[in-house]
């Protein structure tokens, strides 16, 4: 942990140490101790969470205790208790604590849903925290709603500062949007692969591509929606466009199955623009104020655009995606093209094709819908055993099958590759197993990452009236592709040197910004309050931000974040 935490304090200075991931953590603190002399800048919080709270503390909650008023002593200026462990333990604790020296946080983490969240506090106020940390778990999109109301709500009537998250893949938006909903900080893994909660991400990944220091009142917020979207590139492409055009916006990874989640979303945030992946193409289109005519053609509509009367309205920008990599290899006009699975990205393959003059064939695993499709677009069906005999210029895969994440036979073998081309539009893993069939027996074969770099910025170009930064965009995709590919062992390594992987647990919390920071939907400037202690008053460098930084943890066996520098009083400012 120590030496992670050293390592990481070249990033950033405010870290939780997850000392419950320590078989001794009682022991471990005269090294902690010495760590912290050493590094004066340094704002470190300390947390023991019990086995029963969640935490890996094997001991009592009275033992956890007594680790905590320790770590006080050995220079922790913060810890974090939780509410169920003080509601049990003697009155005095509070007190006890803060003569040990620490600033308070008092925590509640529920696992499995977002509940009674004013309940929850109005247990936590009496004790007199310094911090109140209400974490839920998000089962939808509109659980984030319900935490960032709570803490705009909170922010004018609580002595303490108050710190929200919500866990889980739905409740990435909290952690990029929290802090300026009021959340005093937020929470990191200081390295990919080290999370110490779901939905948790890296530090860098929290400062670089979201910006999240740089996230205002005045931030445009766009989306990517559908189901699956953790390993979703588009938050990396749309992020980076954003900053090489200056454009102050920031583009999250929100994760759902239903349309009426997302629009309550998008309403309230609200929400500039979305892009529209699997299963909600088709879904969407019935909440819109209208489509333009492709999109109401192919029925499927992967774009949507706030304008300025607050409407919603559609686009399709797949199609471009998917004829300009075809027609720079060869014409459509008369050309044979199969084109697997009859979802939304399948119905602009289709369409866009016909429209070229190619003649279509479909093969979907649920004939009926193959059929519909076929009789909608004028293309035709076909089936497995006759893909092999028949030939064709241009296999499309319009299907998840291949991508990162998901476990599904290929529809097609080698032998059924009959084709001068094979695309497939699934672009992570950047080589899938289709495109590999293809390349063995030397067809030509286009990767999804021309189809998604093409959609993307046209999207772009649509949100901001703006050229998209083409290259730019289709440069991180590939970079961020090959390293995973590199990662995986799929490729060798390139003669750079990758960044070592880190071995254990860690989490880190962002540096409270001593900047007011704007709420989201007010006009009103919000104080962000520094987090507590009389400790070492000189400021710490966060990464780069100058509104309040993400930090960054630490932690071989344990986890680390990190906290503000001196107490200061709660000031309200309107």
């Amino acid at each position: 942990m120590i030496e992670k935490a050293t390592s990481v304090l070249k990033e950033t200075t405010f870290l939780e140490f997850r000392l419950d991931y320590l078989t001794k953590p009682a022991a471990a603190l005269p090294q902690f101790k010495a760590f912290l002399a050493e590094n004066g800048a340094a704002t470190v919080v300390a947390t023991c969470r019990c086995k029963e709270n969640g935490g890996r503390f094997a001991g009592s909650n009275t033992a956890a205790l007594d680790v905590l008023m320790k770590a006080a002593e050995a220079g922790f200026q913060i810890v974090d208790i939780e509410l169920e462990s003080i509601e049990k333990l003697p009155k005095d604790t509070m007190s006890k604590l803060r003569e040990a020296g620490a600033a308070v946080i008092i925590s509640h983490h529920d696992f499995h849903a977002t509940k009674d969240l004013d309940g929850i506090y109005k247990r936590i106020e009496p004790f007199g925290a310094d911090f109140i940390k209400v974490v839920p778990t998000a089962k939808s999109l509109s659980d984030n709603l319900t935490l960032m109301k709570f803490m705009e709500r909170m922010e004018d009537r609580s002595n303490a500062s108050i710190v929200g998250i919500c866990m889980g893949e739905p409740g990435i938006i909290s952690r990029v949007l929290g802090l300026r909903a009021g959340s005093a900080f937020t929470f990191a893994a200081a390295n990919v692969g080290e999370e110490t909660a779901p939905g948790q991400i890296a530090a860098r990944t929290l400062i670089e591509t979201y910006r999240v220091d740089q996230v205002d009142a005045a931030t445009k917020v766009y989306g990517v929606a559908g189901n699956p979207i953790r390993s979703s590139l588009s938050p990396l492409m749309m992020n980076t466009a954003f900053r090489r055009e200056t454009v102050n916006a920031v583009y999250l990874a929100l994760q759902t199955n239903k349309a009426d989640d997302l629009f309550k979303l998008a309403r309230e945030i609200p929400i500039q623009g979305l892009s529209v992946t699997m299963p909600l193409k088709e879904d969407i289109i019935p909440l819109l104020e209208r489509t333009d005519p492709l999109s109401a053609k192919i029925g499927a509509v992967n774009t949507v655009l706030r304008a300025q009367d607050g409407k919603f309205y559609g686009f399709n920008t797949d199609v471009a995606g998917i004829v300009g990599p075809l027609e720079r290899r060869l014409s459509l006009k008369g050309a044979k093209v199969l084109v697997l699975g009859a979802g939304g990205a399948a119905r602009a393959a289709v369409f866009g094709c016909r429209d070229k003059g190619a003649e279509v064939w479909i093969l979907n695993r649920t004939p009926e819908t193959a059929q519909r499709l076929a009789k909608q677009s004028g293309a035709k069906t076909i089936k497995r055993e006759a893909v092999a005999k028949t030939g064709f210029d241009v296999i499309i895969n319009a299907t998840p099958i291949g991508m990162t994440g998901i476990k599904a036979a290929p529809m097609l073998g080698s032998e059924d590759l009959n084709a001068r081309i094979v695309f497939d539009l699934v672009y992570n893993p950047i080589e899938t197993p289709l495109l590999k069939m293809a390349r063995a027996k030397g067809l030509t074969a286009i990767s999804g990452v021309e189809m998604f770099v093409q959609q993307g910025a046209r999207q772009f170009e649509i949100w901001t009236g703006k050229p998209a930064p083409e290259e730019e965009m289709l440069r991180v995709v590939l970079h961020s592709l090959k390293q995973t590919a590199e990662a995986n062992g799929e490729i060798p390594p390139a003669t750079a040197k990758a960044e070592p992987a880190a071995p254990a647990p860690v989490k880190a919390a962002p540096e409270p910004a001593a900047k007011p920071v704007p709420a989201p939907k007010t006009a009103v400037k919000q104080p962000v309050k520094p987090a507590v202690k009389a400790a070492p008053a000189k400021a710490a460098k966060a990464a780069p931000a100058p509104a309040k930084p993400a930090p960054k943890a630490v932690n071989k066996a344990a986890p680390v974040k990190k906290a503000p520098s001196k107490p200061v009083a709660k000031k309200k400012s309107r």
